[in-house]
């Protein structure tokens, strides 16, 4: 099952205060207050760290530049092929597409 439409069994109250006991314990952990939340801005507020994370990992786009999210059906010895590069065969597919479109 998809990651993403995977359904979690909900936990018991017991569990949720096992699991809140020993965050609580652990000296290391640092539980998010309103306050918290209130205060919080986004990473794009802070350029040096967006250019960290540029250099060490995934690049942080404008909104216009992100890629977007579509649902699609695709023959199966397409998918298939396009899969068959292993992992980044979605990029792999953007690229062809866009090289068909002349793009």
């Amino acid at each position: 099952m998809d990651r993403r439409t995977r359904k979690l069994a909900p936990i018991s109250p017991e569990e949720d205060a096992a699991i809140t006991a020993a965050a609580e314990s652990d000296p290391d952990t640092w539980i998010w207050t309103e306050e918290d939340f209130a205060r919080a801005r986004p990473v794009t507020d802070f350029p040096e760290l967006v250019e960290i994370l540029r250099r060490h990992g995934r690049p942080v786009l404008p909104e216009e530049e992100r890629k977007q999210r579509v649902t699609m059906y695709l023959d199966r010895d397409v998918l298939a092929r396009l899969k068959a590069g292993g992992k980044g065969w979605q990029t792999r597919a953007n690229a062809k597409l866009r090289e068909a479109l002349g793009l």
